[in-house]
């Protein structure tokens, strides 16, 4: 796959070596080749994966504790020929058990499958898709609306009982319509402000806002209130909800991914297998990991916080919170072990991923402003190499960035703002990483030489 700035399949993100080569995708922004970009997953909806990525984001399936085997899985390493089905894990439902599905589909060689963290009941979540149609209340952005922004506790906190006592109460469950299901898929979120919206992740909201189907949210005390979408973005994976009654909710102290170190203590809440109001703990096992997860024109590319602290199918969309009681990261996928059927569900190995809140509150911001996200594109298409030495370019939009700039067909990548990459996948989230309007430094190869091209950024909505 090559990379573009549009989206594409849903697909996991590989931590190992992605498949040799990529398939190009469409020129209009970068999109991930064949070839799979450390943690990349590729799994769809009902188990079906496309085995190509772009720069857009996937939804990842939330269930109340179930995973779905139809979405992406996520493979480390090499990517295994006979991987199992690729898929978003599914919801599990809130009094049935959970069912299985596809799961992610990560691109690794032992980890084959890379499952979002959604519930599905009684079926297969479909990726997300891309910016919701309904809008509703669009603000003046994250600026506008009253948050809670002291830590709840001190620096020198160690208790992880009491960052539960300070979170819990602001994170809540979220069921969603599904498949023609008023509870087919159920998910997490929390409290991001006193204005009644919760952050959750696109994947988990995704069905139920294209078919206007219901939206659910339980918060700590078992209090059921309706939601609609205010906007939504499958390139990053991250919806709001405005939640009629969360006004007396207590919002989340807002931290930061970047000032985290590998080996930090973190907290996942969260409803896995419908198991409301779970907390589970490890560390930060490593940061700005590349990871894409989803399927086609759902795929999702972040560069996450990779953790140990279990997280299952049901957690989508809940946070993971540093020491100081602080969302640091949004959970969406987690990479399994891959199974021999399209119908097994993966479950926690310890292999996590979040979305950075840097990046959340980005996306936040543009939707409660104008009910819209974007993401930001150079309008190239690049496909990874079998040896895993960077991204080659197969194809440059007319009229775009890219195209004002000296970069050529045949050029390869190898680093993005001095950062090495190794496939289709690093370039991509390392331009997702910026904003429209900025722009990004690209290290190519060309016929022995090596130059150093700057590269602006257009925003497209998604």
């Amino acid at each position: 796959m090559s990379e573009s700035e549009d989206q594409g399949p849903h697909e996991q993100p590989t931590p190992a070596p992605a498949s040799p080569t990529p398939p190009a995708e469409d020129p209009g922004s970068f999109q991930q080749g064949a070839e799979q970009a450390p943690w990349q997953a590729t799994g769809q909806a009902n188990g079906q994966g496309s085995g190509q990525g772009t720069e857009a984001t996937t939804p990842y399936p939330a269930a109340f504790g179930q995973v779905d085997p139809t979405w992406p899985q996520p493979q480390v390493g090499p990517p295994v020929a006979s991987s199992t089905a690729t898929g978003w894990p599914e919801p599990a439902a809130s009094t049935a058990p959970a069912q299985k599905s596809g799961l992610p589909g990560w691109t690794w060689p032992v980890i084959s499958v890379l499952a979002l963290v959604l519930g599905v009941v009684g079926g297969a979540v479909a990726g997300g898709i891309v910016a919701d149609n309904k809008t509703s209340n669009s603000s003046g952005g994250i600026l506008s609306v009253p948050q809670r922004t002291a830590p709840p506790l001190s620096a020198d906190n160690t208790s992880i009982a009491a960052v539960s006592a300070k979170m819990l109460p602001s994170t809540v469950q979220i069921v969603a319509e599904y498949n023609g299901k008023p509870q087919g898929a159920t998910g997490s979120g929390f409290v991001f402000d006193k204005n009644g919206h919760v952050i959750t992740n696109n994947h988990v909201v995704a069905e139920a806002a294209n078919d206007n189907g219901p939206i659910e949210v339980i918060d700590h005390g078992g209090r059921h209130m309706s939601a609609k979408v205010v906007g939504r973005s499958a390139v990053y994976d991250i919806a709001v909800l405005e939640v009629k009654g969360a006004e007396s909710l207590p919002p989340a102290a807002l931290g930061s991914s970047q000032q985290m170190r590998v080996g930090e203590t973190v907290v996942a809440f969260g409803s896995p297998l419908g198991l409301s109001a779970t907390v589970t703990s490890g560390i930060i096992s490593a940061v700005n990991r590349p990871v894409t997860t989803g399927d086609g024109s759902d795929s999702s590319y972040i560069n996450a916080v990779q953790t140990d602290a279990a997280i299952n199918p049901g957690n989508s969309g809940g946070p993971l919170v540093d020491l100081r009681g602080q969302v640091i990261g949004v959970n969406s996928a987690i990479a399994s072990l891959g199974a021999s059927s399209a119908s097994d569900q993966g479950g926690n190995i310890g292999v996590g991923f979040a979305i950075p809140i840097e990046q959340v509150l980005v996306t936040a911001d543009q939707i409660l402003r104008t009910g819209k996200a974007q993401y930001p594109v150079i309008g190239a298409n690049v496909r990874g190499t079998a040896k895993l030495e960077g991204a080659t370019v197969e194809s440059i939009a007319a009229g775009s960035p890219a195209s004002k700039t000296d970069l050529k067909v045949g050029d390869l990548i190898t680093k993005v703002d001095g950062k090495p990459v190794t496939g289709s996948s690093d370039v991509v989230v390392a331009v997702r990483a910026h904003q429209p309007g900025e722009s990004v430094v690209l290290t190519v190869r060309r016929g022995g030489k090596t130059l150093d091209i700057k590269v602006g950024l257009i925003g497209k909505t998604g």
